[in-house]
């Protein structure tokens, strides 16, 4: 993707989204362009499943650097 384009890409988890809706921007992954597609099934040939975990785990750690450079509280 391009590594000048970062944007939040929201990981959609039922209960806390909906049409219209975001989820709230804790539960969101830092991701470049290509990222951001894979993570919004805008992507041929990428696996979805594979794509929600690896999203998953790219919120997990855009929340610990969040917490390291003390923007957000544990």
């Amino acid at each position: 993707g391009n590594p000048e384009t970062t944007v939040l890409a929201h990981y959609r988890l039922a209960g806390t989204c909906g049409v219209g809706m975001k989820p709230g921007d804790f539960q969101a992954a830092w991701a470049c362009s290509a990222c951001h597609d894979a993570c919004d099934s805008r992507s041929n040939g990428v696996d979805r499943d594979q794509a929600r975990l690896y999203h998953a785990e790219g919120v997990f750690r855009t929340q610990a650097i969040l917490i390291s450079e003390g923007v957000v509280a544990a």
